[in-house]
């Protein structure tokens, strides 16, 4: 029968590797609930995984679908490393979304070069307030900031739909739960003219490069990792835990903000009450499959990217519910958490006697 023995020290293989597995074990089980579907497994994955590559702008497509995943993940990982459990990155997305918004609805004339960078600072602003409401919380009154910041993610939606269904709905919309299209200043400029590549596209891999370099070069990082392997430790070097606390969040918050921003300028043009397929609680999965690594991050976030666009085309040319997507990224955090046991321990075959 297998075993599971501990290791001495972790493995640093399987460190990297289990997020392989994961995704392995991944295909295999939905392979096998696609077949008791009655759906062809190897059709279905591949319709999944790979069909939507194929298609005409298909990695434009998985390029602006990431560039959510891959900011807002960065920030996360940056504050998971630190011990710090912002589960609101959805929240934070949506203020940064509307601090953003509402600032190009209020100024429909102003030039590009001017409103687009005020866009992206009240974008990064909105996202660090709403997250430095946890932070206050957490520091002042010791409320846990997983179930803070997961509610106030819920508030933040139902602010969004306040305002667009109510002051902010354009008069013209006929109805619709929409407000006014911004200006062409407010949407920023286009990395492939006529197409929806906007900037946010190199700054996401640019911010994880220089997350990459804090974490690892400076001595804020250094704080961030001690204080996440060893709180006691780091306490009794005398790190201030609740400037730690502030600036995890702060950077998670202000990138998922900004991410926001970039979504709702470069990608919708307007504010909805759909925002985005929940990019907040998938940036969650992103982070895990890429190792709380901000290089790591960028892969993954394609990789979430893509099952978006796979749910879409599972949809269109299988039948199949949109619901797939959900389906899927459940499945492979699971396998992702399962597999990470190899890191620690490994299987052992005994032999009953």
């Amino acid at each position: 029968m297998l075993s599971l023995s501990p290791r001495g020290t972790a493995s640093e293989f399987w460190r990297y590797a289990a997020p392989l597995l994961a995704l392995a074990l991944t295909a295999l089980i939905t392979g096998a609930i696609f077949a008791f579907m009655g759906r062809p497994p190897l059709l279905t994955v591949t319709t999944f995984l790979v069909t939507p590559l194929l298609a005409p702008g298909g990695w434009e497509a998985l390029l602006v679908k990431a560039a959510p995943l891959v900011l807002m993940a960065v920030g996360l990982s940056i504050a998971y490393r630190a011990n710090v459990w912002n589960i609101g990155a959805e929240g934070q997305y949506t203020l940064g979304a509307l601090a953003a918004g509402g600032l190009a609805l209020a100024l429909p004339d102003a030039p590009g070069w001017a409103i687009y960078p005020a866009l992206m600072l009240a974008g990064l602003l909105g996202g660090v307030a709403y997250a430095s409401l946890v932070a206050w919380l957490r520091t002042s009154f010791n409320a846990n900031e997983i179930l803070t910041s997961l509610m106030l993610a819920y508030v933040a939606q139902y602010l969004l739909v306040y305002l667009v269904t109510g002051p902010w709905r354009d008069p013209d919309g006929f109805g619709f739960p929409q407000t006014a299209l911004f200006s062409d200043a407010a949407s920023g400029p286009r990395l492939v003219e006529g197409s929806n590549l906007h900037l946010g596209l190199i700054i996401a891999p640019l911010i994880a490069l220089a997350a990459w370099l804090v974490l690892n070069r400076s001595v804020l990082g250094f704080q961030f990792r001690v204080f996440g392997q060893a709180p006691r430790a780091a306490r009794f070097a005398g790190f201030n835990e609740n400037r730690l606390i502030w600036l995890a969040m702060a950077i998670s918050g202000g990138l998922a903000g900004l991410a926001g921003m970039f979504e709702v300028t470069g990608t919708q043009g307007q504010l909805t009450i759909n925002l985005g397929p929940g990019y907040g609680f998938t940036a969650i999965i992103v982070g895990f499959l890429g190792r709380l690594n901000p290089l790591g991050v960028v892969p993954a976030g394609l990789l979430l990217a893509l099952t978006y666009l796979g749910g879409d085309a599972a949809q269109m040319n299988l039948g199949l519910s949109s619901a797939i997507t959900g389906i899927f990224q459940g499945i492979l955090l699971f396998c992702l958490l399962g597999s990470d046991v190899l890191i620690t321990h490994r299987l052992r075959w005994r032999v009953r006697a």
